[in-house]
């Protein structure tokens, strides 16, 4: 891809931060970004941290001839800075980091016939190993979704999907499945206290264990359910405690939990 390609990030924050600093280890040009952004303080921070890219408090400028315009603003004041930019003539395309703000929502404030990348990343895209869904609607031309897909791929993996409506489950998944996994750690590490490991010791076993078992995973040819059944030695001590997760219902608890997680980001596309 031409580096001729500039991108303006509308709204600094932590995620446009990562994906600012994911494009310039991947040897992008920082004279070629942009970033508009309210607070001065903010703005002054990411002139600092990212020399030769160029901050401003304007969305228009920013944008203006920029191939394109990352809205990284929060979903709740994506219609008063989308409607702001509805003036811009057509060329770039608009990539959307924003939860439950779909297509047509922005393309109501943007102005029809926009192109459109939603996209749904998820935290750990904060270090570069982002898990994001993203989809392009009919407008978005080739070129112009490699270069969105190159811009989520500074922050880690990215798969695209044909229908929109599977960001839901995206969201349900990966969006949202931080959290669980957090969650799980918590247990681990407030089980390891109770059974009278010290409390740091718990945590960093936990830690540790969350880490080595999806690096293990991400790396085996082997499914989880397989390499499950390869550490369970029959009548050993990990069968009993899986026994007890599957007597409790752990699988159908996941199950609904991302089940109310999907109909949430539904709700939130609709409102």
């Amino acid at each position: 891809m031409a580096q001729a390609d500039t991108v303006a990030f509308i709204g600094g924050g932590n995620m446009a931060g990562s994906l600012i600093g994911g494009l310039l280890a991947g040897g992008f040009d920082p004279t070629a970004i942009r970033v508009a952004e309210p607070n001065a303080e903010h703005r002054a921070a990411l002139a600092n941290a990212r020399p030769g890219i160029r901050v401003t408090a304007d969305n228009v400028e920013a944008a203006s001839g920029a191939d394109c315009v990352v809205l990284a603003v929060k979903p709740q004041v994506m219609a008063e800075v989308a409607a702001g930019l509805n003036a811009l003539p057509d060329g770039s395309v608009f990539l959307s980091i924003a939860a439950g703000v779909t297509c047509t929502r922005l393309a109501t404030w943007l102005g029809t016939d926009r192109a459109i990348v939603r996209s749904m990343p998820n935290t750990p895209a904060l270090i570069g190993c982002g898990a994001t869904g993203a989809y392009a609607n009919p407008a978005v031309e080739p070129g112009q979704r490699a270069l969105a897909d190159r811009i989520l791929h500074a922050v880690g993996e990215v798969v695209w999907f044909d229908d929109e409506r599977a960001l839901d489950a995206v969201t349900a998944l990966s969006g949202s499945g931080p959290a669980y996994v957090f969650l799980l750690i918590e247990a681990l590490e407030a089980g390891g206290i109770e059974l009278g490991l010290e409390p740091d010791v718990a945590r960093r076993l936990a830690l540790l264990t969350a880490h080595g078992a999806s690096r293990l995973a991400l790396k085996s040819d082997d499914s989880p359910g397989v390499l499950r059944t390869k550490v369970t030695s029959p009548g050993g001590t990990t069968e009993q405690a899986l026994g007890v997760f599957e007597k409790g219902g752990l699988r159908e608890l996941v199950a609904q939990a991302m089940q109310a997680a999907a109909q949430r980001s539904r709700e939130l596309s609709g409102e």
